[in-house]
């Protein structure tokens, strides 16, 4: 299987419960990554795609049929995970852990995959405003997502790729970057510097 066919939204949650098959947007704190992810079932290692993760569990695309009560370990990045299914629908399973895992510490330690690239950085989606600085002048905006690598914003600034930029949120240091694009009132703007994941975690738990 193709990693460039298999771009997928994952769901991560801080809630201890594991995934269940009616879950929806319940945190308006969504994060949006490639995971491409292992099963090990009775030895057998076999490729899943993980749509939804949380402390106490995931639920999977899976590629072959797993019953309620089968063992399985999980490997995500360095990790393997211990747990069950629990439920199972479609092609979709919901696997229980054996106990709990740091779902921050997860995302802050990504693995470089298999063909040698790194995950996208996790994006989450946010509904903040802001003020984009463009040489003088400085423009309000709205933050539609952010990562540790740029952010998506929406604003009527007249922007250009390439122009340099230096975003203010509040509670935040001003971020400088740059235009990667522009299109029908929203914008990417990439940093210059990434952003250390544990300062953009607590950035977004200090509402």
């Amino acid at each position: 299987m193709s990693t460039n066919g298999a771009l997928e939204e994952t769901i991560f949650s801080f809630s201890k419960e594991a995934p269940q098959p009616s879950e929806r947007r319940r945190d308006a704190r969504q994060f949006t990554i490639l995971r491409v992810g292992m099963l090990v079932v009775e030895g057998n290692r076999e490729l899943c795609l993980i749509r939804n993760i949380s402390a106490g569990g995931l639920m999977a695309h899976a590629y072959s049929s797993l019953p309620v009560g089968q063992k399985v370990s999980a490997e995500l990045t360095n990790q393997s995970i211990p747990g069950e299914v629990t439920w199972a629908e479609n092609s979709n399973v919901g696997i229980t852990f054996d106990h709990p895992i740091d779902v921050e510490e997860m995302l802050a330690s990504q693995a470089v995959l298999d063909n040698g690239w790194l995950p996208r950085p996790p994006r989450i989606e946010v509904d903040r405003m802001g003020t984009l600085r463009i040489g003088a002048l400085t423009y309000v905006i709205t933050t539609r997502d952010i990562s540790q690598g740029g952010v998506k914003l929406e604003t009527d600034a007249p922007l250009e790729p390439g122009d340099a930029v230096v975003l203010s949120l509040e509670k935040f240091r001003p971020l400088p970057g740059l235009v990667r694009w522009c299109q029908d009132g929203h914008a990417g703007i990439a940093f210059n510097a990434v952003v250390p994941f544990k300062e953009l975690m607590a950035w977004l738990r200090a509402d």
